[in-house]
């Protein structure tokens, strides 16, 4: 997107040559980003009451930072009242704040809150949605979010082949290596541990071992990427020489390549443990009083 301004000019001319290029080019939205502070500048009030005036906005957001907590909500109560604004967005949310200072922002100004950011990237900017943010301060996460994300990021067709690999116990290490990409794509372990119920203390709320569990993700990827395809089949031929030559070819050691290994045989055994039971069920379905299973 283009943008305009130059060294030199003051932030109403360029607010102004702004609004004029977008007018002349037929652009849309025009986006004015005036000069951010943490703290009451009186001097940048003024001018953000002259280019309201002169430049006539359709909707003034205030971005406020939910990390800042009370600093917050007196910034957003000030510029209120200062400029007037139609709407808040609220930033570092995927951070350890659970986003109280959301509460008091809406009760000082009187705004709704407009967007949330999640993120560093502009994809990572949402509708708000307080429900969820009600649930996130009680500590019970926020799990529509989550299944929204796993629905933009995870493939429907691989997730229902994925099913009938682990039915029928052909899921190879190529399809474990599948679901970990997948999972690195929702983002960050700690913001999708962030949006589960409790979460955070499952984890001990220690941020060190989120970080060393999405490195794992990379390195358990570099692991697989190493083996030939007979051995991504069938890993039982791994012995320990080829471990070896595994390690040396991913940059990890053996004993990444064992844990790997280990995580890939622990799944395999759960899931049939879980075709068991089905098989189980299966046979009790249409005795007297057992309930119809669905799906």
């Amino acid at each position: 997107m283009p943008v305009v301004g130059a060294a030199g000019q003051t932030p109403l001319e360029i607010c102004r040559a702004a609004r004029d290029e977008a007018a002349a080019r037929g652009l849309t939205p025009l986006i004015l980003d005036t000069a951010g502070r943490l703290h009451i500048d009186e001097g940048m009030l003024d001018e953000l009451k002259v280019i309201k005036r002169e430049v006539t906005p359709h909707h003034v957001l205030l971005v406020v930072d939910a990390m800042t907590g009370q600093d917050a909500v007196t910034v957003a109560e000030r510029f209120n009242q200062a400029v007037g604004i139609d709407a808040v967005i609220l930033t570092k949310m995927d951070g350890d704040s659970r986003g109280g200072a959301a509460l008091s922002v809406r009760h000082v100004t009187g705004r709704p809150i407009a967007f949330v950011g999640m993120g560093e990237k502009t994809d990572a900017l949402e509708p708000f949605h307080p429900d969820r943010l009600a649930s996130r301060i009680l500590g019970m996460g926020d799990v529509l979010s989550l299944v929204e994300k796993a629905q933009e990021t995870v493939d429907q067709a691989k997730a229902e082949e994925m099913v009938r690999k682990l039915r029928e116990d052909s899921f190879s290490l190529d399809d474990f290596r599948t679901q970990l990409q997948q999972l690195r794509k929702m983002g960050p372990l700690d913001q999708i541990m962030g949006m589960l119920p409790f979460g955070k203390m499952l984890k001990g709320g220690a941020p060190a071992e989120l970080d060393g569990e999405q490195a794992d993700l990379a390195r358990f990827d570099a692991i697989i990427t190493s083996m030939t395809p007979s051995e991504r089949r069938s890993p039982e031929v791994i012995n320990g020489s080829r471990r070896q030559r595994i390690a040396r070819g991913s940059g990890t050691s053996v004993q990444d390549v064992n844990r790997l290994l280990k995580q890939y045989a622990q799944l395999r055994k759960m899931m049939k443990q879980f075709k068991g039971m089905e098989g189980k069920l299966g046979k009790l379905k249409g005795l007297p009083g057992f309930p119809t299973l669905k799906g």
